[in-house]
């Protein structure tokens, strides 16, 4: 597991180098609902088919659809609310849904510098929740976590800064974010500190091949490459500074048929820990295959 998280760290290095050319003829323009809509989490939904150590599934769906809200289409500033949640059904008896994540969150954006520049900058802020709608004890009797009906809930900033620009060797979009995801103690359950981690940093580098140059059409990306790490800062369950137990990483690749509207194809490479609520403290390595939106278009 160790040679796959430097595998992600190294595409990451050469993927930041290999994109950095930027298009010097032509360059689609992105406003800022569609950097938000990019920086947004996906929606999704997997097959029962995921290869690695989660619990058997019939399908794990994220459904996360965005409501802008701006002045005007070339503003400057503006709002994204999302009503998140995360969905598992489980492949046993009855096929039970246990404890979704319920995530809403409001998050702003300011588009820094020229408009028609070839490279943008944003600042973000998001203010966002993180429960399971359950309301029982956290631990059973015997001491151990309640998955089943155990309360989980926390509340958390993040503030970051995404660098929009365009690779005219690949003629590809890319996006690299960067941020810091803050959970106040007084926002955060008690029995959760100090065994979920409250300071977070946050890296995505995200690429969008385009279809081809020089169109005015709406057009789908033919596919696109994600990479995300999440490195936990502060002190919780008595990790040591340089435990790789620290470190989340994600390698998504898309792919937009062309006979398929607003949908897509995806595979995903998973390590790190489980982000389903109350199941923050299984560590999963897996491989996942699915449907996903894409609602972005250049």
């Amino acid at each position: 597991m160790k040679k796959f998280i430097y595998s992600i760290l190294i595409i990451s290095f050469l993927l930041n180098n290999v994109y950095s050319q930027e298009n010097k003829d032509s360059f689609p323009q992105l406003d800022i609902s569609k950097i938000a809509l990019v920086n947004q989490t996906d929606s999704y939904v997997t097959f029962p088919t995921d290869i690695g150590n989660i619990a058997p599934l019939m399908f794990e769906a994220n459904i996360s659809p965005s409501f802008i809200i701006r002045q005007r289409k070339d503003s400057r500033l503006m709002a994204a609310l999302t009503s998140q949640v995360i969905i598992r059904m489980y492949n046993k008896e009855s096929y039970p849904v246990q404890t979704p994540s319920y995530m809403p969150q409001v998050t702003f954006y300011y588009l820094m510098g020229r408009k028609q520049s070839k490279t943008h900058n944003t600042l973000f802020g998001r203010v966002a929740h993180h429960s399971n709608g359950q309301d029982g004890d956290f631990y059973n009797e015997n001491g151990l976590i309640n998955l089943h009906t155990g309360n989980f809930a926390t509340n958390f900033f993040e503030i970051g800064i995404i660098k929009t620009s365009h690779s005219s060797n690949l003629n590809a979009i890319k996006f690299f974010k960067s941020a810091i995801e803050v959970h106040p103690r007084s926002w955060m359950l008690e029995e959760l500190q100090g065994q979920y981690s409250g300071l977070r940093w946050h890296n995505t580098f995200t690429a969008y091949k385009l279809p081809f140059i020089n169109t005015n059409k709406n057009e789908n990306p033919n596919f696109s490459l994600k990479l995300e790490t999440t490195l936990m800062l502060d002190s919780y369950n008595n990790l040591n500074t340089f435990n790789l137990d620290r470190l989340n990483a994600s390698l998504t690749f898309y792919y937009h048929p062309k006979f398929l509207e607003d949908i897509g194809l995806f595979v995903q490479f998973y390590h790190g820990m489980d982000y389903y609520n109350i199941y923050f403290q299984n560590k999963l390595d897996v491989i996942r295959f699915g449907l996903m939106t894409e609602i972005l278009r250049f």
